[in-house]
Formats: structure tokens, C-alpha cells, sequence
């Protein structure tokens, strides 16, 4: 039982991050590629029907972990307290800007307001890249005492980190950047005129930068984790998400040059899904290592629930989740023009 709801938090996380990770991205991007008020709305018309949809996978998210794992969450939580109310404030600072910006026919109030979209779109991206450098790095977890975590400490990530090191601030760079690609993404896909054209060289260039991060990435896990790329070579699960990363990869990039711009989109899609598929694979059954004593990392069997709430539970999760991706479907194909971007 603990593999299957293993698996249905990295379910959810994927969603929440390939689906609300392209409005993080077109939020961020607002402030670079919308270069007039109308561009502006269009970008935040793109994301409309989308954007509170889908953190409905982040509340799904947070509600495995109440369910399945409530000693991680009781154990993590007070940790990283302060990236828990950033995110936080960040999410309802991004609402409060898409619903107020055009209250008032004012450019200072609107400028503003597309100031706090944009860095609290692209301040979330990278809070949640370095979230989960956290998690494949570990925390300063020992026996017999409460989980506490700096800011940051040495810089180093060995030993008695912080919240911010060298690999965390590599990872949280890397998700910025591959989030602002499949923004850019995005916004060819759902815009046209000038502001499409301006996406789709983003976008490109982006993911040129997003490749050197990843080998970055790439490099500093075997070094912190080497059994990481142990556990995906001897474990046949993680090589279909693997292939799927990297048949994501090469869609879009065919895409691209033929300016099938949906294609493009949904090849980083399938990117993204990939690595993250992939690295949930290699890092189970550990939820939450620890940097000073492997003895008292907390592993998915140990973190695991009662069992009778767990077996309420599979009754209706799948059924919850089945919903929640027809509406996803039905959100997509019921907004498949595109935005006009110059009146």
C-alpha cells in the first residue's frame, strides 16, 4: 500500500507542476514578452480558464500527504515553515493581481499589479525547484529530535544544511528556467501577432538554457546521491518515464521548426512529466532523507497512515482524481482558440 500512495503523491505533484507550471511561466513572462497593455491581458486571458484549476493538484497534493503520510507532514512542516507561507502569500498575491488589475483604469495601478504577478509567478517557480532539491538532497534530520532548518548555513549541501545551498539554488534555477520555456510555450500556443512570435523565441532559447542547467543538475546529484542514478539504472519503472522525457524532448523540438505551436507545448509537457516521473522512481521508498543519520530518514513504509483510513480512502480517490482530469480535458478543448494579442 505504501508504493501505491507513494505513487499517487508523485501523481499529483506532476500535474501540479506540468499543468500550473506553465502559468508560473506566462506569469513571469508577462513582464519581458507583453511589451503593451494588450499583450498583457491576452497573456493573462491565456491562462484564465486554467489557473485556479489547476492548484486544485497542489490541494490534492496536500491532502496525500494529510492522508497517507501525516507524520512526514507533521515532521517536515515546521522546517520549512517560511517557504510554506511564501508559497502561500506568492499563490493569493497572484490571484489578487489577475482579479484587481483591471478594476481601475489607472497604468500605475495596472503596472503594479502586473509587477506582482510576474515575480510572484517566477519567485513560485523557483520556491518550488528548490523544494525539491530539498527533498533529493535531505534535511538535517536526526533521532529523537525536532526537524529545524536555516535559511541557509555553509552553502554546502552536506551535512548540517539550510534551506539554501549551492544544489537548491541549482535545482530552484533549473525549474525557473524550464517553467518560463513551457510558459513560453504555452503562450505560442494560445496567443498570435507579435506577442506569439516573441514566445516562441523565448521559448526555444529557454530550453538551450535549460539543457546546460540540467547537466548541472545532473552533475551535482551524482555527487550528492549517487545511489539516485543507481536506483534508476537498476529499476525498470523509472525507464519509461526516462523515455518519456526524452521523447517529450525531441516532439518539441520537431515542433518547433514546423511551428506546430499545441505540439510543442505538449512535448515539454511530456518532458517535465518524464523527469519528474523518473525521479520519483529513483528516490522511493525515501520521502525524506537525512544529511546526518541515514537511520532516521522516513521512508514511505514507516510514514505510512492507519490502515482503515487508507482503506476508506482508495474507494474515492480514484474516482476524485478521474474527475479532476476530465475536467482538465474538458478546460482544454473548451479554449483552443487563441487569444488575439493586438487590439
Amino acid at each position: 500500500m505504501a508504493e501505491g500512495w507513494f505513487a499517487a503523491l508523485a501523481l499529483t505533484l506532476t500535474m501540479f507542476v506540468v499543468l500550473d507550471g506553465f502559468d508560473f511561466g506566462v506569469g513571469a513572462l508577462s513582464l519581458v514578452l507583453a511589451r503593451t497593455d494588450a499583450e498583457r491581458r491576452a497573456a493573462i486571458a491565456a491562462i484564465g480558464p486554467f489557473w485556479d484549476g489547476n492548484e486544485v493538484w497542489l490541494i490534492a497534493s496536500g491532502g496525500v500527504l494529510f492522508l497517507a503520510f501525516p507524520s512526514l507532514l507533521a515532521t517536515a512542516f515546521p522546517a520549512f515553515y517560511l517557504a510554506f507561507f511564501l508559497v502561500l502569500w506568492c499563490l493569493a498575491l497572484r490571484g489578487i493581481a489577475i482579479e484587481v488589475r483591471s478594476h481601475v483604469e489607472s497604468p500605475l495601478w495596472r503596472s503594479f499589479w502586473d509587477v506582482v504577478f510576474g515575480g510572484s509567478s517566477g519567485l513560485l517557480a523557483l520556491l518550488f525547484g528548490v523544494a525539491l532539491g530539498n527533498v533529493v538532497r535531505g534535511v538535517p534530520l536526526e533521532p529523537s529530535r525536532p526537524l529545524t532548518l536555516a535559511f541557509f548555513t555553509s552553502f554546502s549541501p552536506f551535512g548540517a544544511v539550510g534551506l539554501l545551498d549551492y544544489y537548491t539554488v541549482s535545482v530552484g534555477l533549473f525549474a525557473l528556467v524550464a517553467l518560463l520555456a513551457h510558459g513560453a510555450a504555452f503562450l505560442a500556443f494560445r496567443t498570435d501577432g507579435e506577442l506569439r512570435l516573441r514566445a516562441r523565441h523565448a521559448e526555444r532559447r529557454l530550453w538551450l538554457v535549460g539543457a546546460v542547467l540540467f547537466v548541472l543538475v545532473s552533475g551535482e546529484t551524482a555527487l550528492i546521491r549517487p545511489e539516485l542514478f543507481a536506483a534508476l539504472a537498476t529499476r525498470p519503472l523509472a525507464w519509461p518515464f526516462a523515455a518519456l522525457a526524452v521523447f517529450g524532448a525531441v516532439t518539441s523540438a520537431r515542433a518547433h521548426r514546423r511551428e506546430a505551436d499545441h505540439l510543442v507545448f505538449v512535448g515539454g509537457a511530456l518532458l517535465l512529466g518524464g523527469l519528474l516521473g523518473a525521479t520519483a522512481v529513483g528516490l522511493y521508498p525515501t520521502l525524506l532523507r537525512s544529511t546526518l543519520a541515514p537511520a532516521a530518514s522516513i521512508t514511505a513504509p514507516a510514514a505510512l497512515s492507519a490502515p482503515y483510513g487508507l482503506s476508506v480512502a482508495i474507494a474515492w480517490w480514484p474516482f476524485a482524481v478521474a474527475l479532476a482530469v476530465l475536467y482538465v480535458v474538458f478546460t482544454f478543448s473548451a479554449n483552443r482558440e487563441k487569444i488575439r494579442s493586438g487590439d
